[in-house]
């Protein structure tokens, strides 16, 4: 039995059909097994954020009279912040951030004035409510708080400067 061209021609026609319906067929497979691997087994992608943990920083204003606390992150929104410094009542920042030089000062009575310009610092703990991606945390830390006393001289009260804070 011989074939003739015509017959040979459709016999491969026939086999690169058969061919593609395989391909396609593993194809499918594939999606099938992908989508199915990809169900309820996982969390949704917001509920696999990991929290970042609350970082603070702080900006002087107003020439040394109030120090601007805010997160570094900007996905941290403050809902309230506390600042304790050395034993002294806590000092209620709210959720602005802004801590007044004359709160400070009043925190620090036990601390003495010195009267030449130098750098103090004091160990400050902060407590902070935050809002991060929809939900309420809570955080803080101690940080270093640094300030100097100006003014003064023969009849000049002093006053506190803040300098900043850091971790």
């Amino acid at each position: 039995m011989s074939e003739t061209p015509e017959q040979r021609r459709r016999r491969w026609i026939s086999f690169g059909e058969l061919i593609a319906v395989l391909a396609l067929i593993v194809s499918a497979l594939g999606v099938w097994v992908s989508w199915k691997s990809s169900g309820s087994d996982k969390p949704p992608s917001s509920e696999q954020h990991k929290p970042i943990p609350l970082t603070l920083r702080g900006t002087v204003d107003s020439n040394g009279r109030v120090l601007t606390i805010i997160p570094a992150d900007p996905e941290h929104a403050l809902q309230s912040l506390t600042v304790t410094i050395a034993g002294a009542s806590p000092i209620d920042v709210g959720s602005d951030g802004r801590l007044n030089a004359s709160d400070v000062e009043s925190a620090l009575k036990s601390h003495d004035k010195e009267l030449k310009d130098h750098v103090y610092s004091v160990p400050a703990r902060i407590a902070a409510h935050y809002v991060e991606n929809g939900v309420d945390r809570h955080g803080g830390g101690t940080y270093t708080l640094r300030y100097r006393w100006e003014g003064g001289g023969l009849f000049g009260s002093r006053s506190l400067q803040l300098v900043g804070l850091s971790r």
